[in-house]
């Protein structure tokens, strides 16, 4: 078969009952995409049988290979495995539970072939629980509002992207964050393909509420100053309302003004005072750790994203 134009990312954990099911489904669907594709699997530490099927399993219509984790590592990383060990220079990932349509690949493929570096897909109708779809809007509202001003209002469920974006994601590997996120904050040519999702048909999802939580907090940390502001504002408002409560007593007492009780307020007093001042500190010493944290991921000051020579020429 020849080199591979696309690389499908599948992250799996305990998926045995449904990757025959996508397997089938993929040797269906991708003659008509029209070009080589390669399907990376990583396995994110499972302990069912879900290796070991692949491991037997024949592919005809796509070459395969397999990244094992030593242990659940989640699904972010996996999914930053197999992009980096992905032979094509476009790379997409999809869920082992056949929610996302395969279509997302052609689909996505054309929006690359017509020049844009990455498709972000979101989805356009799914039934998911009432639960999760509030997740789902929540997230996305903080993000667009706190994060990243671009995001989709509807949210990204996965990514299409060329070469290009696959080097610098690459290069920049993060630690306890969005794979998502990472990659519209590059700020490469992008465009929005909507796609309708279907149900889980066979086992359950592993995107637990821990899971989605620990996203959110990944998902601020790693992209939005407003934790380190809110701290910084609180301290300051406490700090004032303190303020005003030790002015009260001290103007009454002066002026006789009314009786004064020298014990609640003067201790609300003291103790918003004292956490006002608490919480600005360690605002301060918050904004130093953010620049710490962002020195030590070592994010680029700037991408390049062409370099052209003016006037006739080029330059590599």
């Amino acid at each position: 078969m020849n080199k591979p134009e696309i690389s499908l990312i599948i992250p799996f954990l305990n998926e045995e009952e449904n990757l025959p099911l996508i397997c089938a489904a993929l040797e269906e669907y991708l003659p008509a995409v029209g070009v080589p594709v390669e399907v990376v699997f990583v396995d994110d530490g499972s302990s069912d049988g879900s290796c070991d099927w692949l491991r037997q399993a024949e592919f005809h219509n796509f070459t395969a290979k397999l990244v094992k984790f030593s242990r659940n590592f989640g699904s972010h990383p996996a999914v930053r495995a197999g992009f980096m060990n992905a032979s094509a220079p476009n790379c997409v990932w999809l869920g082992a539970d056949l929610q996302e349509p395969l279509e997302i690949i052609g689909e996505g493929y054309k929006r690359i072939q017509q020049g844009y570096d990455l498709v972000l897909v979101q989805k356009n109708q799914v039934k998911v629980s009432k639960s999760e779809e509030t997740f789902s809007r929540i997230y996305s509202a903080m993000i667009r509002k706190w994060a990243i001003p671009g995001y989709p209002e509807k949210g990204v469920n996965t990514i299409f992207f060329n070469e290009k974006v696959k080097n610098a994601l690459n290069a920049n590997p993060e630690l306890n964050s969005s794979v998502v996120l990472q990659v519209i904050s590059m700020g490469f040519k992008q465009t929005i393909l909507n796609m309708d999702y279907r149900e889980r048909e066979h086992g359950h999802s592993k995107w637990t509420f821990g899971k989605k939580l620990k996203l959110l907090i990944d998902s601020f940390v790693s992209f939005s100053f407003f934790p380190i502001r809110m701290v910084s504002v609180l301290g300051f408002v406490f700090a004032f309302i303190g303020a005003l409560i030790a002015l009260d007593l001290i103007v009454v007492k002066i002026f006789n003004i009314r009786p004064v009780t020298l014990g609640w307020p003067s201790l609300i007093s003291v103790l918003m005072i004292g956490f006002g001042i608490t919480n600005i500190s360690l605002g301060i010493i918050a904004e130093y750790l953010w620049r710490t944290l962002d020195a030590a991921r070592a994010r680029p000051v700037f991408i390049i994203d062409e370099v052209e020579q003016l006037g006739g020429g080029s330059e590599e």
